[in-house]
């Protein structure tokens, strides 16, 4: 749904090893949606870089990993096509984060849902802290967060005073943008 309304996806967090997997890259240990990698692969085919004609979809180029799922990880950039057997996806890459900022620029408005990373561990936070200063600095622009994490690192940031409206709700956040009917909602416009 958001492919049809957005100009532009990001793609990062748990979602993210899901679609470096469904363009063909293996992924080491990540996590991946295996139901939903031909819903991946289709989305990649209809959005990826159509640009004026409808979203665009950003993937991570590159991504940070650990072979442990711990705080003390030792972590590696590595491309998304050199991810190593037995390692996991655990934040997007600085040259991604770079490249996702440099895209947000051009933004009006910016809804964004669940960090680029286990943001709780400095060394898989730097996407997340990307992406939050990226949407603090927009001039002129609505930016709303949604979800409980995402509220969680901003406010940490520091930047919530400079987010436009932050939301606990991410699911119901997705839900919504989904097009789905959300019943709070709905009392609210009956009763207006």
């Amino acid at each position: 749904n958001l492919v049809r309304k957005a100009d532009l996806v990001l793609i990062g967090g748990g979602m993210a090893a899901t679609f470096i997997s469904a363009q063909g890259h293996p992924v080491g240990d990540s996590p991946i949606e295996e139901d939903r990698l031909e819903f991946a692969k289709a989305l990649i085919d209809a959005a990826v870089g159509q640009g004026d004609d409808g979203a665009r979809l950003l993937i991570p180029t590159d991504v940070v990993v650990a072979y442990d799922f711990a705080e003390d990880a030792a972590a590696q950039t590595v491309s998304v096509s050199a991810i190593p057997e037995g390692y996991r996806v655990m934040d997007i890459g600085p040259e991604t984060a770079r490249r996702y900022a440099e895209a947000l620029g051009a933004c009006k408005t910016v809804v964004w849902n669940g960090p680029m990373g286990v943001f709780e561990w400095d060394a898989f936070s730097q996407g997340t802290a990307a992406i939050a200063n990226a949407l603090a600095n927009l001039q002129d622009a609505s930016t709303i967060t949604g979800g409980g994490s995402t509220a969680e690192a901003v406010t940490a940031l520091g930047l919530a005073d400079r987010i436009t409206h932050i939301s606990s709700g991410g699911g119901a956040t997705l839900e919504f943008m989904a097009g789905k009917e959300l019943p709070g909602v709905a009392a609210l416009a009956q009763s207006s």
